[in-house]
């Protein structure tokens, strides 16, 4: 995770993206004897996932991603794929080559969809390799992944900081339109508009200000307006109702 992409360094100064780099920049600095676990949780679309990109990058951090079907050697497979060594034959030995490069390197891990390994009961291999390594372990998933957590008291009480995700707000969508609306001006009131009808959700945000861009090449426009955008409607992530379709 070492080559910066423009986009994630772009995203920047979305507040999730500072969040998660403030929590682990206090997780790296822990006074000594203090646990080196943390959380960073929240509804799916609040930017998670871009912010422990960003994160990786910066901190030259170990990014996976858990897959629902994952299994615990998969998971170790992947963590030490991300971290350049190969698959030992069992899942212990794997551990103890993950946490001896942990050790080693100091490299901070990230674990995105973290709910998936409490469901498959595998939690319990991420704090064998904090154990092991006492390098800084950080799960990012939903918003009930602390409460997920309690049922591991080993796992939980290894915890300096739990984290929420919050929702987008103005700044983060005017920054966004720089990214997704880049040479076209919005107004402030469809700035608001946007927040609103994407339930402050950066991913519809995203894909309302793409939905904007459109418009305003089709219209051949170099500004946008509350007022030019009239009555079309925004992404809101809520379900269609259904479709009465006549025989």
């Amino acid at each position: 995770m070492t080559d910066e992409r423009p986009l994630f360094n772009s995203v920047a100064p979305l507040r999730n993206v500072g969040a998660l780099v403030e929590l682990i920049d206090r997780v790296q600095k822990r006074g000594y004897g203090l646990p080196g676990m943390a959380t960073f949780y929240g509804p799916s679309g609040y930017g998670k996932t871009t912010a422990a990109v960003y994160a990786a990058n910066r901190f030259r951090a170990s990014l996976v991603q858990v897959k629902s079907a994952w299994t615990a050697r998969k998971l170790c497979a992947s963590i030490l794929q991300d971290l350049g060594l190969p698959a030992a034959r069992t899942i212990a030995d794997m551990i103890d080559d993950i946490a001896a490069e942990a050790a080693k390197s100091g490299r901070v891990l990230m674990i995105d969809e973290a709910d998936h390994l409490v469901a498959r009961n595998m939690i319990e291999i991420v704090r064998d390799i904090y154990e092991s390594s006492g390098a800084p372990v950080i799960l990012i998933g939903e918003e009930l992944l602390p409460q997920k957590l309690s049922r591991w008291e080993r796992v939980h009480g290894r915890m300096l900081d739990w984290v929420g995700a919050q929702p987008a707000d103005l700044g983060d969508v005017r920054h966004l339109a720089g990214i997704y609306c880049g040479g076209i001006s919005l107004d402030e009131e469809l700035l608001s508009h946007v927040l609103r009808d994407s339930n402050a959700s950066i991913r519809r945000i995203c894909i309302n200000l793409d939905r904007v861009r459109e418009f305003a090449l089709t219209k051949n426009l170099k500004a946008v307006t509350r007022k030019d955008w009239g009555k079309n409607s925004f992404f809101t992530g809520d379900a269609p109702a259904p479709r009465r379709i006549s025989p």
